[in-house]
């Protein structure tokens, strides 16, 4: 848990750095990347330390919708960037809440303390392959900047415990000039960003992703036959 209590702290006082923006949504999709590419790996045995936050979220606003906690934020604190500032008070409040919870009857914190930790990750084509699939399953809705936000968290977490980048993860790197080359745009832009730009909505721009992302495997497969 302590790796996210620092982690938001960074996230906090330099939000462009991960998120390109002060955004609750932006936040909530991150942390879904980082988190479970966390505990994929084995790394959170104890809890990433954000459960029980959506129960808790619900609880403090009176409802029972079937909102994300960033919703719940958006709803209640009126915007995207009063909730993401929000968001920390909150959590922090979360936790002094649930501290207790996770003391035995001696007053110790509960903690694992196995060492079988299970250093790999889900391959980066087979995650894209299961959101193109179910893309509400893992962004909530069909959104390209959600999907940007999660890999971003994904990739962070693989950078945290130093594990080299695999041919996929490389090939990937590739893409953001690609889209650069094929739109002709040297704005400095992300590929997110870009395709949304020439696309009518998130929806629309997540779904010309994936047709662009085959297209630059195809174009890379012809290079190496070639």
């Amino acid at each position: 848990m302590n790796n996210l209590i620092r982690l938001l702290q960074d996230i906090k006082d330099n939000p462009v750095m991960y998120l390109e923006k002060p955004s609750i949504t932006y936040l909530h999709s991150f942390l879904i990347g980082y988190l479970s590419t966390r505990t994929e790996m084995g790394l959170d045995r104890e809890g990433s330390g954000i459960e029980g936050f959506q129960e808790w979220i619900q609880k403090r606003e009176k409802t029972n919708v079937s909102q994300s906690w960033a919703g719940i934020l958006i709803f209640s604190c009126g915007s995207e960037k009063n909730a993401f500032h929000s968001f920390f008070e909150l959590f922090e409040r979360f936790l002094k809440h649930d501290e207790s919870s996770k003391k035995d009857e001696n007053g110790r914190s509960l903690n694992y303390s196995g060492n079988d930790l299970r250093i790999s990750v889900r391959p980066l084509y087979e995650l894209l392959g299961s959101i193109k699939k179910r893309p509400g399953m893992y962004l909530g809705n069909n959104s390209i900047t959600k999907l940007d936000m999660l890999l971003r968290g994904y990739s962070l977490a693989q950078r945290e415990v130093g594990l080299p980048l695999t041919y996929q993860e490389r090939e990937f790197e590739g893409f953001q000039s690609w889209i650069e080359e094929k739109y002709g745009i040297k704005s400095g832009q992300s590929w997110s960003k870009i395709i949304l730009f020439y696309s009518l909505d998130e929806s629309e721009a997540l779904e010309k992703f994936f047709e662009l992302f085959e297209e630059y495997l195809n174009r890379n497969k012809s290079s190496e036959v070639d």
